[in-house]
This record gives C-alpha cells, sequence and structure tokens, in this order.
C-alpha cells in the first residue's frame, strides 16, 4: 500500500455566517487508506465534506488544507474535481431533462480532460460499472436523480464514483436509504474504487464499515476530532452511543 500522502488538515476552523462549525480539526488520509468519519447530525461532518469541495457559504477562519502538498483552499471547486476530488452528496439533486447517460459522459469527460477514455473505452467502462452495481441498461434514459428513490441515487453516486477514478472520494452519508443487498453492492464500488486513491466515509452507523472496512475511524464531536482508532471504535459506538464520548469532551 502506497504511503503517499493526499489529503492534510491542520487545525481547522470554519464558521457560517457568526456561527463557527469547526472548531480546529485535525485529519491526515494517504493514497490506499479509508477512513471513516462518525458523529451525530449537527457534529459537523457535512460541513467538513462540503469545505473540502469548496463550497463558497464556509468560511475558512484558521487552519489549512493541502492535497499532495498544494493549498487546496486557492483551488475552485471545478479545478478541485479535475484534480481528482469527488464529493458524494447526501441529498443529491435532481436535474429534469438531463439524461443519466449523457451526463456520465460529459462529467468523464469534463473532470479528466485530455486523458478521457474514448467513446469505445467509456461505454466499456460504463457497462461494466453497471453490472457490477446490478443496474438496468434502462437507467442511463432516466432524468438525473428525478423520481429516483433512495437507494437509486446512492447506486448512482457511486456509478459515478466508479467512472470518474478520483484520487480521493468523500461519501457524504452514502449508506442513507439502503437496503442490506444495496448496501454490499454499494460498499463493493467503493472498496474497488479505493485501490490507488483514498475515501473518507462520513456516516453515522456501523453497518457500512461492515462491509467497506475502514483503516481509520474518528469521532466528530462539536466540531472536534475527539477519538480516533481502528474499526473497533465504530463496534464500540455501536454498542455504547456517542454520550461517553461527549462527557469527555465537554469535561
Amino acid at each position: 500500500m502506497s504511503s503517499e500522502n493526499i489529503l492534510r488538515v491542520s487545525n481547522l476552523h470554519v464558521s457560517i455566517g457568526e456561527t463557527e462549525i469547526l472548531r480546529g480539526v485535525d485529519l491526515e488520509i494517504h493514497a490506499g487508506e479509508i477512513h471513516a468519519l462518525m458523529g451525530r447530525n449537527g457534529s459537523g461532518k457535512s460541513t467538513l465534506a462540503n469545505v473540502l469541495m469548496g463550497h463558497p457559504d464556509y468560511e475558512i477562519t484558521k487552519g489549512t488544507i493541502e492535497y499532495f502538498g498544494e493549498d487546496l483552499t486557492e483551488m475552485e471547486p471545478w479545478e478541485r474535481a479535475r484534480a481528482g476530488v469527488f464529493l458524494s452528496f447526501q441529498y443529491p439533486q435532481s436535474v429534469p431533462g438531463l439524461k443519466v447517460g449523457n451526463f456520465l459522459r460529459k462529467s468523464v469527460q469534463a473532470v479528466q480532460g485530455d486523458d478521457a477514455p474514448s467513446a469505445r473505452e467509456f461505454r466499456a467502462e460504463l457497462n461494466a460499472a453497471m453490472e457490477a452495481l446490478n443496474i438496468d441498461k434502462k437507467f442511463l434514459g432516466r432524468y438525473v436523480n428525478d423520481g429516483f428513490s433512495g437507494g437509486e441515487k446512492k447506486r448512482f453516486e457511486i456509478l459515478q464514483l466508479m467512472l470518474m477514478k478520483p484520487r480521493i472520494a468523500i461519501l457524504d452519508e452514502t449508506d442513507s436509504g439502503l437496503d442490506i443487498d444495496a448496501m454490499r453492492t454499494v460498499a463493493d464500488g467503493i472498496n474497488a474504487s479505493v485501490e490507488n486513491a483514498a475515501c473518507l466515509i462520513i456516516t453515522h452507523y456501523q453497518r457500512i464499515l461492515e462491509h467497506v472496512k475502514p483503516d481509520h475511524v474518528h469521532v466528530l464531536i462539536d466540531g472536534r476530532i475527539v477519538a480516533s482508532g481502528g474499526y473497533e471504535l465504530a463496534e464500540t459506538l455501536e454498542n455504547r452511543g456517542y454520550e461517553w464520548l461527549e462527557q469527555g469532551a465537554s469535561a
């Protein structure tokens, strides 16, 4: 496994308006690693995901974010995407009128530029990824996220991940709305996509981590990472919840 450093977040403080949400986050992710970020609603998990992707509503008041040693904050969101940063949204937006097949092809071209596959290569990759995710070919003729079930939206996000081949994937609650079979399928897609990349999975629950075994688990409480460990930390949270950590964080 490569030890190449992909992402380093140092003492990150982030506010939206007058409200401080992240209060000194430190996180380092290397190539080939899967990290899980766990915590209750409102702890700042999605804020971190949005900041990494360059959402303009959030203000970084202190700290740094380095991507392959470069200042990520100097890059526009589209530049981050082209550089290999991928964000799967917690609540994907529907785009009526834009067909899935066209969206996928244009997205891959936009992100990969001159390195994008030929039309024939793209079709082969698309067919293989759809088969792996048990997605019917008719799916390509539907409009992006329009009328999709929760599970379909999440499978579509992982389909994008498999085709775009990012260097780091930030997956915001990819496990929401999935039944057991879909969970396993999505997990297989994630595992296949991080062989030469890295992944940050944001979740409330252990269940997806049973199929995507993380190398590192972090717990975010009140804008700070208060505990880090291996998969056993996720198991402890499943059994004990967050209260024991919250008590320590407030002490």
